[in-house]
């Protein structure tokens, strides 16, 4: 009788829980690239920050949408995808600014110029988008003769969230080879791993696709190494060299 009289409120204090959790799972992963994206715009200097890191998202969650047609999974994780599309190409432009107006006198490079020696470091916003686009109208075309396959939807899903699960690695490169986590955002980082974590037990507590759980604690694994490496380069800080010059145009990875 006492439980059933705690009813009226636990169902709403559930429903709202449950909310929550769904808000938390749409917007939460583009949080961390907030701290990033105003350091920035504050240093007008890209340099700490991979962009293929925003590669890496966009592979993965165009991927997931279209995963989505051939197994539906929960809506909160549809949107979480459309939305961090947004956010790496609102990354990526403001990227492309920073690092063109940094480097004057640098060869202007396209995406129709078909050079795999500078994919990804092109001189406009406009040619990301036209590489997005290519890419989302091949693998859409693909998907729509293949989605009758079980074997090939699962073959996408994993794809997904192992592009995903991968999301650290540009940066974890970056760091070994610079030996140096400057211009990285710890904050970021730090959402990552707890977001990462929110997020593999979301998938967990769910029943999401397996693909999902297992990616997700690989990612959590890769974003630890991250900040082991920032530990450990704060500690042993590199020595600058002797009439080093350091151009403020240089690439990230």
């Amino acid at each position: 009788m006492e439980a059933e009289g705690l009813d009226w409120l636990l169902v709403p204090l559930h429903q709202l829980v449950s909310w929550g959790a769904a808000a938390a799972m749409v917007f939460g992963g583009v949080v961390p690239y907030v701290p990033q994206y105003r350091d920035i715009r504050r240093t007008q200097n890209a340099d700490g920050f991979s962009t293929y890191v925003c590669l890496v998202l966009l592979v993965a969650n165009i991927l997931r949408i279209l995963f989505w047609f051939g197994r539906r999974f929960e809506s909160p994780l549809l949107w979480q995808s459309a939305i961090m599309i947004l956010t790496m190409l609102l990354m990526l432009k403001l990227c492309t600014e920073v690092r063109v107006a940094n480097e004057l006198n640098a060869r202007r490079r396209s995406f129709a110029d078909f050079d795999p020696h500078h994919f990804w470091q092109w001189s406009s916003f406009s040619d990301y988008v036209q590489c997005v686009l290519a890419f989302t109208g091949v693998a859409g075309y693909i998907t729509y003769l293949s989605i009758d396959s079980t074997l090939f939807v699962e073959t996408l899903g994993f794809l997904a969230v192992l592009t995903e699960a991968m999301l650290g690695v540009p940066q974890l490169y970056r760091n070994h080879h610079h030996q140096s986590t400057e211009g990285m955002s710890i904050k970021m980082v730090l959402m990552w791993t707890s977001g990462d974590a929110f997020k593999t037990a979301y998938f967990l507590l769910k029943g999401a696709p397996l693909q999902f759980s297992v990616c997700g604690l690989l990612q959590v694994l890769v974003d630890l190494a991250i900040l082991g490496q920032a530990c450990a380069f704060a500690r042993h800080p590199q020595k600058p060299a002797l009439h080093a010059v350091h151009p403020a145009g240089t690439k990230a990875l």
